[in-house]
């Protein structure tokens, strides 16, 4: 059985993670920090991607996750500053024993750049040399293209 842990913010990534989810029957656990980051203005990039820069652990709101019902663990998350998300960081650190022994796949959602670099930066967070799969989507929810749902189903195929 699979899991798709995923942190959104705006929406790209839970867009993404439900259509995967419905393709591949993942049990979707979204992770929230508790406080919440501020999701408008210059204040939205200039918190958040201090935080990832810094690579900040936040406390999390309660989630459900029992690592010996999965195989697979799927991560999907926005990039910020080149950077794995903070949300995203603190659940590995509170899971990594459990999450070494799974197969790993990771997606992650941008408007620009740095979505390689976030990847390979999860990688190695993780200690792993490669995914089972990986996928960069250009905000699939905000700017719906034909070719990401195509994207989605290929990513899909290699799980």
């Amino acid at each position: 059985m699979k899991a798709l842990v995923y942190y959104s913010m705006n929406g790209n990534t839970e867009f993404a993670s439900g259509k995967i989810s419905e393709i591949t029957g993942a049990k979707l656990i979204k992770i929230e920090p508790e406080k919440a980051y501020p999701n408008k203005g210059m204040r939205k990039f200039l918190k958040g991607g201090r935080d990832a820069i810094r690579q900040k652990t936040p406390k999390l709101l309660p989630y459900e996750f029992d690592a010996s019902l999965y195989d697979e663990i799927i991560f999907g998350f926005p990039v910020w500053a080149s950077n794995v998300t903070p949300p995203i960081r603190s659940f590995i650190d509170e899971n990594m024993d459990a999450i070494k022994s799974k197969t790993v796949a990771a997606f992650v959602c941008c408007s620009g750049g740095g979505a390689e670099k976030t990847l390979n930066s999860l990688k190695e967070y993780l200690g792993l040399d490669s995914f089972k799969a990986e996928l960069i989507l250009l905000d699939p929810k905000d700017k719906p293209k034909d070719s990401d749902i195509e994207s989605i189903k290929a990513f899909c195929e290699k799980l």
